[in-house]
């Protein structure tokens, strides 16, 4: 379960990367240093991707 102060600590980086949560829940952390929610799932078979409002730092 990732924790406010994970989401706050997170620096950016060259490249995006992830910090997971649980069930396909994580916050891409951008080079700009933008933190964005997104949620990956599977229905029917299809993969889709819901993106969410910014994490606040």
């Amino acid at each position: 379960m990732l924790t406010t102060l994970q989401i706050k600590s997170a620096k950016p980086a060259e490249r995006a990367y992830k910090l997971a949560d649980t069930g396909g829940l994580f916050v891409l952390v951008q080079p700009n240093g933008s933190k964005l929610w997104r949620y990956k799932f599977r229905l029917d078979g299809v993969e889709g991707l819901q993106v969410s409002t910014p994490a606040e730092d």
